[in-house]
């Protein structure tokens, strides 16, 4: 990580006192940021009882613990827990002391009141599984506090590919700001003992964790007899100290620790150190997970189940779609109620195939979860969150830049990271309407800034080309529907610096109509964000065709209708998804009778025709297509003409192959391999690829052209370059490799 460290302040509502997953999270957290080079301070929400899971902590040097009560961190402070506006309080007055450039927070409540007071908003990075995690039990009130958090939070950190996907889903303030956070294991500070090719005699259970009656852990402590009854001596190793009060069965907690120490054959540890947990742990034959199926919705991975197989232990859980994704659905220990337990558990016993392959199968996942990919990973989000200097930030002041715009949503993400650029300071001058504005205002930016940027070639760039100073720059972005109105005539181009356009085509077709200098004309193409974008794919992607936007009618919807009603006459199997607002939703566009009467005529085929009844959904606009993408295999482009047409580059970042019509300059955009004359052909190269079992191959070279042309890296470093040198001008011909050398080139 270039330049200085970064400081971090984390603050869980977690008891250290305590080993339960969030205090592990906790304590996970701190050391993994402070070995990705960040200097940590961690403030406890409690008074110290143990120091088993700080120690470790306090030995690494960039680790500072903010004890809130030892240290009279707040006047007059009793008791022996933070409140939410205590600790809120005592994190701003930290933050006062020594301004910190990340505020990790985990907990609901905690963050919500951190939010409500204002003081971190923008650095925040949230992470939250004390929520509702289904549609149903989502209220008004909570959806609305998370959307509250997600517009104040840099990053929500998710601990599943599932809980990004329902965040997305539920909040759309959240969609470009919500990244994986994965567990962590940490590497064992022990010899971890050589895997095991078949389970002990006698056979050792292992539990770690809280003891919960939906943790199932008072079943547990009957396994040794009942696996008795089967001819197998066992013995429970259980580890932790948590023991639940059930409001609803007030007895639950003296008959767990009843059963805890006298049950025939269990073994009960307490609570440990993390790291003489995993090892009491290695020392066990299977470690159990098996949990009450009201969790089986729950978006969030046990941590236990990744310690269980960073040394070597398969593990008995619940099948749930989650754990069927991450073991495979063929993962031999899976159970689905009680009476699989005994039953699962005898088979790993009596079959050592058994118990090898899932010994094998949970260590192989828990690799994955190991504190120096944790550590990666973390960079990854530093670098993308705080950008490397420009080379003109050495300059004595900041530059300036102002961006000027009526609407900003193809910009916004751009507009984010020179935001986060060391040296600059932005601006905006945010027009109500396409040509409205508060002249006074705009004239102030002009007097402020060194640099001008319009993003639309309208208006503002005739109003900012007029009234731009002598050496201030002036650039602007001209997209497809200005090109065919006045405004690139109203401009004078001598006092625009550049003009960039997002494709060699329109580049062609700008200098074509305006006459323009090729100087003037640049292309910097429209960024793919594709981090974000990449996903695992769900089951059956291979069969669902995408289609983003269906209208007006020149996006062609009847085409890629052609193309599923001809691969549906050899494989029922495929079906079409358009992500779409509904053209009765635009009153441009269904006040056009040629317009209303295009889309019934889709809308009747679509409910009518034998071949496509079924087959066709209509899925909700929204911000969350990366992960409504993740059941997408083919994303179709089949439009009369395009600018530049982004659904097929999003499409591709998520390893789905792209089915592109030849509108004019979709090869100058596209690999040719991906362009076809007509519907016909399109099927054709669907189902030809399907066939010969090249699905997976051509969606992983989709996704490494676009990376190479596209990713949002490449493109928002030359909209940085832009701002303080031209960029090369336009060459004409244009060639197909233009668009991938215009990113290069810039």
């Amino acid at each position: 990580m270039a330049g200085r460290s970064r400081r971090v302040l984390v603050y869980g509502d977690v008891n250290l006192n305590i080993i339960d997953g969030s205090a592990i999270w906790a304590q996970s957290t701190v050391e993994t940021f402070a070995r990705a080079g960040c200097d940590v301070t961690m403030l406890l929400k409690t008074r110290i009882r143990t120091r088993r899971l700080l120690e470790p902590l306090e030995r690494l040097p960039s680790v500072t613990i903010a004890r809130p009560f030892e240290d009279e961190l707040l006047p007059g402070l009793a008791g022996d827990r933070l409140s939410y506006q205590q600790a809120s309080t005592i994190m701003r007055e930290l933050d006062e002391q020594e301004r910190f450039d990340v505020i990790l927070l985990r907990g609901l409540q905690q963050v919500y009141q951190v939010v409500a007071d204002g003081a971190h908003n923008g650095r925040l990075w949230t992470y939250l599984t004390d929520i509702p995690q289904s549609v149903v039990a989502l209220d008004t009130e909570t959806q609305d506090r998370l959307s509250e958090i997600a517009s104040a939070s840099r990053y929500m950190l998710c601990q599943t590919e599932e809980l990004r996907s329902f965040l997305e889903a539920t909040v759309p303030e959240a969609c470009g700001r919500s990244v994986i956070f994965w567990p962590v294991v940490p590497t064992p500070e022990f010899e971890v003992p050589p895997p095991r090719s078949a389970a002990g005699d006698p056979l050792k259970l292992v539990y770690s964790g809280k003891f919960a009656p939906l943790w199932k852990t008072l079943e547990m402590t009957a396994l040794p007899r009942q696996l008795g009854e089967h001819g197998v001596t066992a013995e429970l190793h259980a580890i932790g100290d948590k023991v639940h009060n059930d409001l609803d069965d007030p007895d639950y907690r003296d008959r767990m620790e009843s059963a805890l120490r006298s049950s025939p054959g269990v073994r009960w540890h307490g609570g440990q150190r993390r790291q003489e947990a995993i090892r009491l742990s290695a020392e066990a034959d299977i470690g159990l997970s098996w949990r009450d199926p009201a969790l089986d919705a729950s978006l969030e991975l046990s941590t236990k189940v990744l310690e269980y197989g960073s040394v070597g232990l398969p593990v008995v859980l619940n099948r749930t779609p989650m754990h069927e994704a991450l073991l495979g659905a063929d993962y031999p220990l899976f159970v689905r109620d009680d009476a699989d337990v005994i039953e699962v558990i005898l088979a790993a016993v009596r079959e050592p195939t058994v118990y090898a392959e899932a010994a094998a199968r949970s260590a192989s996942v828990a690799a994955r979860f190991g504190l120096p990919q944790a550590v990666d990973r973390v960079r990854a989000l530093l670098e993308r969150a705080f950008p490397e200097a420009p080379a003109f930030a050495g300059r004595s002041q900041p530059l300036r830049v102002c961006v000027a715009s009526h609407d900003l949503k193809f910009f916004t993400r751009i507009l984010d990271h020179l935001r986060a650029l060391p040296g600059l300071e932005v601006r905006t001058d945010r027009w109500p309407a396409l040509s409205s504005h508060d002249e006074g205002a705009s004239q102030e930016l002009v007097d402020w800034a060194d640099v001008l940027v319009c993003e639309w070639f309208g208006p503002n760039a005739v109003w900012y080309s007029a009234h731009r100073r002598p050496g201030q720059r002036l650039v602007a972005r001209l997209h497809r529907f200005e090109l065919y109105r006045p405004w690139p005539g109203q401009a004078s181009i001598d006092r625009i610096d550049q003009v960039i356009c997002v494709s060699p085509h329109y580049a062609r077709l700008a200098l074509e109509k305006t006459g323009w200098p090729a100087a003037k004309v640049t292309v910097i193409p429209n960024f793919v964000d594709d981090i974000q974008l990449d996903r695992p794919k769900l089951e059956g992607a291979q069969f669902h065709l995408g289609f983003i936007g269906v209208a007006p009618a020149r996006k062609r919807m009847d085409i890629a209708l052609d193309v599923l009603a001809q691969l549906r006459q050899d494989d029922p199997r495929y079906q079409l998804f358009a992500k779409t607002k509904l053209p009765w939703e635009y009153p441009w566009i269904w006040g056009d009778v040629d317009e209303r009467i295009a889309f019934d005529d889709v809308l009747r085929r679509s409910q009518t025709d034998a071949l496509l009844r079924g087959a066709v959904t209509f899925d909700p606009f929204g911000p969350d297509v990366p992960a409504w993408l993740r059941r997408i295999g083919w994303v179709l482009s089949t439009s009369d003409d395009e600018s530049f047409h982004l659904a097929p580059a999003e499409g591709m970042a998520s390893g789905a192959v792209p089915v592109v019509r030849n509108w004019p300059g979709a090869d100058t955009i596209y690999d040719p391999r991906w362009v076809h004359p007509d519907a016909s052909t399109m099927a054709e190269a669907i189902a030809d690829i399907a066939r010969t079992g090249r699905w997976a191959d051509e969606g992983r070279l989709a996704q490494e052209q676009v990376r190479s042309s596209y990713a949002l890296d490449l493109v928002t470093e030359a909209w940085t370059r832009i701002l303080v040198e031209d960029l090369p001008g336009f060459a004409l011909p244009a060639t197909p490799a233009s668009a991938q050398q215009s990113v290069a080139s810039a």
